[in-house]
């Protein structure tokens, strides 16, 4: 195992505040002992991690979550001499978790975290956030996961499920950003011209829609993008004119609602032509 650190800041919404993203694979390296502003949410992924916590000692297993509250002092280091350790973390805001929340921000009394579904749900938009950080879907994804974590593992009372008028806000939502797909609004932007916390436009989005607003624009996208595909356009024309950053997150969205790249979807429409 390379030792080796990178680092991705995503942004939650376009123009909105930054989220940083960490990719770490050590071998030997060792945390002098630190803390930060924001909470730390990590997943290890490989290896093993010792991590000496509020006293005593922590040590963290393939799948595990590890969660540093903000301003608690901390190192790090392998588990063992040999098999190093792997881990994806990102480095969040008290507030993110504390929205959807009542009592103020969350206690994690467990720092080490053993649920496996939210642990493959963070570690998936880790990896793709930082391949596309696509700001609406940081925002879409990370303060919805991060509320989960609140939820299920801290000293948080959760705020009602139930939003009044989930139907409404979900359309109005879904409208604004089909009329601004090249640019769309911050969900927080979108929030405060409701009167609603960001999580509560979330969850009146998904429960309404099925999926969260960066899916369900990408998929609209994707549609625009197929008919100017069969005009004539190529995959790089393209993808800028619907929204996507590049032709790579085109094609990635593409082939997920048409299980085809725009190339040869492209190709197949113009051969049926001749």
């Amino acid at each position: 195992m390379a030792e080796q650190a990178l680092w991705t800041r995503a942004r939650l919404g376009r123009c909105g505040p930054p989220l940083d993203l960490l990719t770490a694979n050590f071998r030997r390296h060792v945390y002098a002992p630190h803390a930060h502003e924001e909470y730390t949410v990590g997943v290890c992924v490989g290896g093993s991690e010792v991590i000496d916590y509020r006293g005593g000692h922590i040590r963290t297993g393939p799948g595990t979550i590890v969660v540093l509250e903000a301003g608690e002092m901390h190192t790090g280091g392998p588990g063992t001499p040999t098999d190093g350790y792997a881990y994806r973390a990102l480095y969040a805001e008290p507030s993110l978790l504390a929205d959807g929340s009542l009592g103020g921000l969350p206690h994690f009394r467990e720092p080490v975290v053993d649920d496996p579904e939210l642990a493959a749900a963070l570690r998936l938009a880790h990896t793709e956030l930082s391949a596309c950080p696509d700001p609406l879907e940081a925002e879409s994804r990370l303060p919805w996961l991060l509320t989960a974590l609140a939820h299920r593992h801290s000293t948080a009372r959760s705020a009602p499920a139930l939003i009044p008028g989930a139907g409404s806000i979900a359309l109005t939502v879904r409208d604004r950003l089909a009329d601004e797909l090249t640019a769309p609004p911050t969900l927080s932007s979108l929030a405060a011209d409701l009167g609603l916390s960001r999580y509560q436009l979330l969850r009146a989005f998904r429960t309404t829609m099925g999926i969260p607003p960066y899916a369900w624009l990408a998929q609209y996208r994707v549609t625009r993008a197929r008919a100017l595909l069969a005009s004539g356009l190529r995959p790089a024309e393209v993808a800028p004119l619907v929204g996507f950053a590049d032709q790579a997150h085109l094609t990635r969205w593409f082939r997920r609602v048409l299980g085809v790249t725009p190339a040869a979807y492209r190709n197949s429409v113009q051969d049926s032509r001749r």
